[in-house]
C-alpha cells in the first residue's frame, strides 16, 4: 500500500467510527500501519473528523515512534497504539473508542462476558480488561504504560490476539484491531455491541451464565480460520 493510501484508509476509518456511533467530539482514534514501510499512521490529534485530509495524517516510525512524515501532532495515544503493533506482529489497525456501554464495564473493571452466539461470532473469548495502571505509569510514561497493560494482559492471561481482537484499559475504555482497517473498525463495533447485549441481559437475569464452549468455538470457527465455511468461501 502507498503511503497516500494508507492515509487515505486512516481517513475513512476515523470518519467511520464516528458514523457508527462509537465516538462523541474527538473521543477516539484509528490508525494503520504498513509493516514494510515501517510506518504508521494515525489521526492526528484534536482535530475534528469532517475536516480529516489524507495530508493532515502523521506517519510515525513503528521502531521509534518519530514523525517521519506530516505537520501536525499525531493523537495523544500514539504510543499506546506502537506498542500494541509491536507486541502483536499480525495486527495491521487499531481503534481506539470512548464508547458508552464498553466504557461502562471498563470503568467497572469487568471483562464483557461471552452470553451468546453475537459476541461468539466475532470474538473466541471474553473481552478482558486490564489491571488498573500504577501510579508511577500514570505519572511516567502513561500513553506507552497503557499499551503495555495491555500486551501483559494477553501474554500473563494466555489470550490470543487474534482471536480476541480487542480489550478493555480499566477505567478508560476499549481497543480493537484486526489485520486491516475494515476488521478493526467492524470488531470496535461488535466490541461495542456485545457490551450493550450484556449489559441488558445481566439486568434480565443477574446470574446469567457463560455461553456454552462447545457453541462458542462452533459460531466462532464457522466464520474464522482453515475450516471457515460461512459466507461466499
Amino acid at each position: 500500500m502507498t503511503q497516500q493510501a494508507l492515509r487515505e484508509a486512516v481517513v475513512r476509518a476515523n470518519q467511520e467510527i464516528v458514523s457508527a456511533g462509537l465516538v462523541l467530539l474527538t473521543w477516539g482514534n484509528a490508525s494503520a500501519v504498513d509493516r514494510n514501510s515501517g510506518l504508521m499512521a494515525i489521526k492526528p490529534s484534536g482535530v475534528d473528523y469532517n475536516d480529516l485530509t489524507p495530508g493532515q495524517i502523521p506517519l510515525v516510525r513503528i521502531s521509534d515512534g518519530a514523525v517521519a512524515e506530516g505537520e501536525l501532532k499525531p493523537s495523544s495515544d500514539t504510543e499506546t497504539h506502537l506498542v500494541l503493533y509491536r507486541s502483536f506482529p499480525n495486527v495491521g489497525a487499531v481503534v481506539h473508542t470512548h464508547s458508552h456501554y464498553a466504557v461502562c464495564f471498563a470503568q467497572a473493571e469487568e471483562p464483557i462476558p461471552c452470553l451468546g452466539t453475537t459476541h461468539a461470532d466475532h470474538f473466541l473469548t471474553d473481552i478482558p480488561v486490564t489491571r488498573r495502571l500504577r501510579p508511577e505509569e500514570i505519572e511516567g510514561a502513561y500513553e506507552n504504560d497503557t499499551g503495555v497493560v495491555i500486551a501483559e494482559l494477553f501474554s500473563d492471561g494466555g489470550y490470543d490476539a487474534e482471536p480476541t481482537p480487542g480489550a478493555l484499559v480499566a477505567q478508560h475504555g476499549p481497543f480493537a484491531w484486526g489485520p486491516d482497517l475494515r476488521h478493526a473498525v467492524e470488531n470496535a463495533i461488535v466490541l461495542e455491541e456485545v457490551a450493550r447485549m450484556a449489559y441488558h441481559t445481566c439486568q434480565i437475569a443477574p446470574g446469567v451464565e457463560r455461553a456454552d464452549r462447545t457453541l462458542v468455538e462452533r459460531h466462532f470457527f464457522r466464520k474464522h480460520g482453515a475450516g471457515a465455511y460461512y459466507g461466499q468461501q
